[in-house]
């Protein structure tokens, strides 16, 4: 069994690595809700959900900063073999702020930040920066 937000992750640093414009990835609610958190957090430029049925893909356009991946790592914390939950209490910036956290709470997907001002914990679901 695949992890997909693991695949999501790699294609993203992946497309980055060679300068791709945009990248495509499998359609799936989840993966469209962290594509929203990377474009809030301007990890990721545009989205759009294309296809139709069991065809559609996310296109995602990618972001660089003089030239630079806007992406330059992330790391998949809780995976299907190991789940890593923490209470709002144990939420602490990643990278010294450099890079987000992206939590799967009872409130929805929710960014380290957004989850400690809302009091909430959950599923540590992977760090970017």
């Amino acid at each position: 069994m695949t992890d997909p937000i693991a695949d999501m992750l790699i294609r993203l640093r992946n497309a980055q690595a060679v300068k791709k414009e945009t990248v495509s990835i499998p359609y799936s609610n989840l993966k469209w809700d962290i594509a929203k958190i990377l474009e809030e957090s301007r990890y990721v430029g545009v989205l759009a959900k294309k296809g139709k049925k069991s065809k559609k893909f996310i296109e995602i356009k990618l972001n660089y900063t003089d030239g630079a991946p806007r992406i330059s790592g992330a790391k998949r914390v809780s995976k299907p073999s190991k789940r890593v939950y923490k209470g709002y209490r144990e939420i602490f910036p990643v990278k010294n702020k450099y890079g987000t956290g992206v939590y799967s709470t009872p409130s929805g997907l929710l960014t380290d930040e957004a989850a400690r001002k809302n009091k909430v914990g959950g599923e540590l679901l992977f760090e970017i920066w």
